[in-house]
């Protein structure tokens, strides 16, 4: 796997531009802060995004990955003042969880999500080396 970064590119702060991998690929579904139960864990979307990185680690470990192979995530939000209000925090529960690994990412406003609860959602690709 190897992050491309154009020459005299500043780094992105939070993400990648790009990911190049070869290996088994992962996708996920559009992953929501709730538990096992289906209920949704917190009201807010820094709360709901924990739920919802626990929530991709897991179904990633089913298949032997984890947050050093996702390479492209499509986060969903609901309102994006409430995402940028909550950067600081997004940031320090993503190295928490996820660690110093950066994948290509998108964040997008959507007007509203099927769960009506939910604040984000989140899809997942994740490529895992071939051995």
């Amino acid at each position: 796997m190897r992050t491309l970064l154009p020459p005299g590119w500043p780094r992105p702060k939070g993400y990648a531009n790009a990911i190049s991998a070869a290996g088994r690929l992962i996708f996920t579904a559009g992953i929501i802060g709730w538990d096992e139960q289906e209920r949704i864990v917190a009201s807010d979307l820094v709360g709901q995004l924990r739920q919802i990185l626990l929530n991709t680690l897991a179904i990633l470990a089913e298949d032997g990955a984890g947050a050093e192979h996702i390479v492209r995530m499509t986060w969903y939000v609901v309102d994006r003042d409430e995402y940028v209000a909550g950067i600081a925090e997004i940031g320090a529960l993503w190295r928490a969880l996820m660690g110093k690994h950066y994948p290509a990412m998108a964040v997008v406003e959507v007007s509203r999500l099927v769960e009506p609860a939910a604040r984000i959602e989140i899809e997942t690709i994740a490529v895992v080396p071939d051995r």
